[in-house]
């Protein structure tokens, strides 16, 4: 069953906790940057969407796009710009950047490690050849001093390697049980060079130095790129006059002030699909569901159980880099609505898949350099053979830095200009192939090609762009041979249906990769295996034969993005699930950046050195008891008052703290002995609003 426009009861949401101040209307202001749109809504008193408008994603300033979807809402709404009373922002930029090695140049402090352990977690590739100094010093396990810190070594570091560095990280052993040396590093670091530090033990209580590590130098590669972002998003509120403070979606859903997220940018990977789930959450109201939001690029696939997004208990994954950042377990898919058409030529009957790489649709690139990209396209419909690079296009991204290039890419980066060309008049060789990649790599060059937002054009399911040039641009594909020789598809509309189909089962497949990882446990095959199993498919097919087999997926499927509604009944009809689509699924992740929580998480960890001392690891340093009850206690406490304080800091009022403990103990000969304990403190509350 399908169901679509359900709203649930998204307005029992935090509700029946408004003070008298409140009473007044808030009028939140929540924006999202993707890959291909930046969207905007604005929010009635955490309860009704009343405007909602999307602009074009400017890659070279983020910060254009960001205005022209506020000055839509603006407009649509009727509402005065002094009268908005809170702002948030979600993005991709961090979680992008990560993926395609962007960011500044860095330099790691590696305190009381073995040279060899820059390799470990993937910290040499990290580094990407920036500098590395690996210095005597850190602490035991108990927290007591390993090493004495060599400063004079670090002091030479800094006089010979100082020259670009953009931001420093600073991890040594055992930090987290005493971070003295790491402290002493950056105060050092800050008084010779005034660069921002990033000291790992801030960013997580964990241990595993090296992958601490990772998380440090990730930071400290963001934090440029990241503060230019926020401070331009700010300026250009300011300039539309909103004068209401921002806050800044964190890569579990909840809010951090932009002065957190400057300082900790590392925190706001997987901000923009975090934010589409706290929408799905508030839209629907759905307690256990999986939340599927289709974007121009990915596909990003995530269980809401409880009603709260599931938390990935290994760190955050982007890209090839595991981190110790808490964030949403997402799963996902280089599958979207601007994803890259290729012929399946293997076999008699051929077919198409779709992605990784996203392209830019020939509708959109149409609609933009209109007279180019027609008559290369009505050249190429009347050719009697269809060329290699038929129905693609090619422009370069201005204002990108382009240092570095080699001297066959830049050479093609200038025959390409300023303008929109046909790509078989850009390349003259096959070896020039290779150069291209790299432009588009390097995030230098967009390429256009046919897409499934062109096959809806073409379907007559969207009608945003330039639906002619899709029809050529499919026209032409639907030409190409495939093993037995015929067409890949008799006409445009043919190829169209194909492409929509391959869309559903890649889509379909995804899902299913997601459930059965949650249930990896109860099959003893992976995930993706026991997804594309043949009984599974019978299944969905509801197979009759000396067999009955019947499958589906017993969850809902909350179906988010612009293009949800052209292509998410299928899915739904497929897997037998009912498919949620929310009337404002194409926002979502504007929805979510502005009506989520303010939540702040410290946590600690007291060990037991010897029998009869229990020892809390504080950042001024260890401090020992002779009953663990006082040393959890004070823990706890100052664990507590620290979240608040931070929280405050974010923008948080009517701040609830919670805290958990995590004891292990060991039996000893028939007695239970205490290991350490693990204790985190949340706090969080709604973020201030200000009103009138």
């Amino acid at each position: 069953m399908t169901q679509t426009g359900w709203t649930g009861a998204k307005t029992a949401l935090n509700r029946g906790q408004r003070t008298e101040k409140d009473q007044a209307m808030a009028l939140l202001l929540g924006v999202d940057t993707g890959g291909t749109y930046t969207d905007a809504v604005l929010i009635r008193d955490e309860e009704e969407v009343i405007a909602s408008a999307k602009s074009l994603t400017t890659r070279h300033d983020l910060a254009i796009g960001v205005g022209g979807a506020v000055r839509a809402v603006l407009a649509q709404s009727g509402v005065a710009a002094q009268d908005v009373s809170m702002a948030a922002l979600s993005t991709t930029l961090a979680t992008n950047a990560l993926v395609e090695g962007q960011g500044g140049r860095v330099a790691l402090i590696y305190i009381g490690f073995a040279p060899e352990d820059l390799e470990r977690h993937g910290l040499r590739d990290a580094l990407k050849g920036d500098p590395a100094l690996v210095l005597a010093g850190g602490h035991t396990h108990a927290g007591s001093e390993a090493a004495p810190f060599d400063k004079d070594a670090l002091m030479a570091f800094l006089e010979t390697e100082s020259a670009g560095v953009s931001g420093y990280a600073v991890a040594g052993v055992f930090a987290t049980r005493n971070p003295a040396h790491e402290l002493e590093a950056a105060r050092i670091i800050t008084e010779v060079t005034g660069a921002p530090v990033t000291c790992s033990h801030q960013l997580s209580a964990k241990l595993n130095g090296p992958k601490r590590a990772l998380t440090a130098v990730l930071n400290a590669r963001l934090i440029g790129m990241i503060d230019r972002l926020i401070g331009r998003a700010q300026h250009t509120l300011a300039d539309l006059g909103i004068t209401a403070p921002m806050m800044v979606v964190r890569g579990d859903g909840a809010l951090m002030s932009a002065e957190q997220a400057r300082e900790r940018p590392i925190e706001t990977i997987l901000s923009g699909p975090a934010a589409s789930i706290v929408g799905a959450r508030w839209m629907t109201g759905v307690d256990t569901a999986l939340v599927s939001d289709i974007g121009g690029t990915t596909t990003d696939v995530a269980l809401i159980r409880d009603g709260k997004p599931a938390i990935d208990p290994a760190g955050a994954r982007v890209g090839d880099y595991r981190t110790m950042v808490e964030a949403v377990a997402m799963r996902t898919t280089g599958l979207g609505g601007d994803s890259q058409i290729h012929i399946q030529s293997e076999g008699l009957n051929g077919g198409v898949t779709l992605g990784p790489r996203r392209v830019v649709p020939v509708s959109l690139i149409a609609h933009q350099a209109p007279e180019v990209v027609h008559a290369a396209l009505d050249r190429q419909v009347n050719a009697t053979v269809v060329g290699e690079h038929d129905g693609r296009f090619v422009r370069a991204i201005p204002g990108q830095p382009t240092s570095g290039l080699g001297e066959r890419e830049a050479a093609l980066l200038e025959r390409i200009g300023t303008d929109v060309h046909p790509l078989g008049a850009v390349l003259r060789t096959r070896m020039e192939q290779g150069a291209l990649n790299r432009l588009v790599d390097r995030g230098l060059v967009q390429l256009a090609g046919v897409t499934p937002s062109d096959a809806s054009h073409v379907l007559g399911r969207l009608n945003d762009w330039d639906s002619a040039a899709a029809e050529k641009a499919l026209s032409i594909f639907a030409r190409r041979r495939i093993g037995s020789g015929d067409p890949l598809a008799p006409d445009a509309q043919t190829l169209a249906g194909m492409i929509i189909d391959q869309l559903t089962e890649q889509t379909s497949l995804a899902l299913l990769e997601t459930a059965f990882a949650e249930e990896s446990d109860t099959f003893g095959l992976p995930a993706d295996q026991l997804a594309r199993h043949v009984l599974l498919r019978r299944g969905l097919e509801n197979h009759r034969g000396m067999l009955s087999l019947s499958a589906a997926l017993n969850v809902d499927v909350v179906g988010l993005g612009a293009s949800a509604p052209s292509y998410y009944p299928a899915v739904g009809e497929r897997l037998h699930c009912r498919m949620i689509l929310p009337e404002h699924a194409g926002v979502a992740n504007a929805i979510g950046a502005v009506v989520g929580r303010v939540t702040l998480r410290r946590s600690g960890t007291v060990t037991s050195p010897a029998e009869g001392k229990f020892r809390v690891h504080l950042e001024d340093g260890p401090q020992d008891f002779n009953a663990s009850e006082d040393a959890l206690a004070l823990l706890e406490t100052h664990l507590s008052q620290e979240a608040e304080k931070e929280a405050r800091a974010a923008g948080a009022e009517d701040i609830h703290v919670h805290v958990e403990r995590d004891i292990r103990t060991a039996q000893v000969e028939a007695r239970e002995v205490f290991v350490e304990a693990f204790i985190t403190a949340e706090a969080s509350g709604r973020p201030r609003v200000a009103l009138g």
